[in-house]
């Protein structure tokens, strides 16, 4: 599979949703993971990233104008031991859960399916990221309807190990703008990533469309020690 410039993947896509990026960094020393959220109506827009414990949350930019926030507030990043997850809905915490309970990704996410926002159906993208004693393996995830029917779902998991330097796999929810909104097609995205934190977070957050992109989030993790650095970009402030 072609190595696509995310730059370029970005800034021709309109609305591709949320989307996760996670890879390694060209040097190979770190892990790399980024989460964006877009938003075409009012309420998707009225939000912002807050960083919470290890993770962060989203949360309604101005309270008054927050109307339903069952699918717009959640956490869609947490840190359970020495695995990151990432995803975009409140399925971080079924993952979260079920995984400290001994289960696997596959078996956690085999209890959700794609949002119940009809006739859009947005799909579940979900990762999960995996350092120990200097090795590092991550893992994605999409749940989505099949070809727009309610009734049946589509499971679709992803696993690297060893993941090559220099290279991220970028998953999200729409392929590009449209009403209904097509569900993302096809394996995880090979796209590049960068050294630099900031180089990378400055990258990502230029090229997504300036009308709808909301927020970003971007964390690099020492694959050695563990250490991690994290960045987030709000478009309301």
């Amino acid at each position: 599979m072609e190595i696509r410039n995310i730059a370029e993947e970005l800034s021709k896509n309109a609305y591709p949703g949320r989307g996760i990026v996670i890879g390694r960094t060209p040097d190979a020393s770190k892990a790399v993971c980024a989460y964006f959220i877009m938003g075409r109506s009012e309420n998707s827009r009225n939000r912002i990233f807050v960083e919470e414990n290890d993770g962060i949350r989203t949360q309604a930019f101005d309270e008054s104008k927050l109307e339903d926030p069952s699918l717009i507030i959640y956490a869609p990043v947490r840190v359970l031991g020495n695995k990151t997850i990432v995803t975009n809905g409140d399925q971080t915490d079924t993952i979260y859960e079920l995984m400290d309970k001994q289960q696997t990704f596959e078996q956690s996410l085999r209890t959700r399916k794609f949002e119940p926002d009809g006739p859009n159906f947005t799909p579940r993208i979900s990762g999960i990221m995996h350092i120990e004693d200097g090795d590092y393996n991550f893992a994605m995830s999409i749940l989505k309807s099949d070809d727009g029917r309610e009734e049946g779902v589509n499971r679709f998991m992803y696993a690297y190990s060893n993941p090559c330097a220099g290279v991220g796999r970028f998953i999200h929810t729409y392929m590009h703008d449209g009403n209904p909104l097509p569900s993302f097609e096809g394996e995880p995205e090979k796209v590049n990533v960068l050294d630099d934190i900031d180089e990378y977070t400055d990258l990502l957050w230029k090229n997504l469309n300036e009308d709808n992109k909301v927020s970003l989030f971007v964390r690099y993790i020492d694959i050695k020690t563990g250490k991690y650095e994290s960045r987030i970009v709000n478009k309301n402030k």
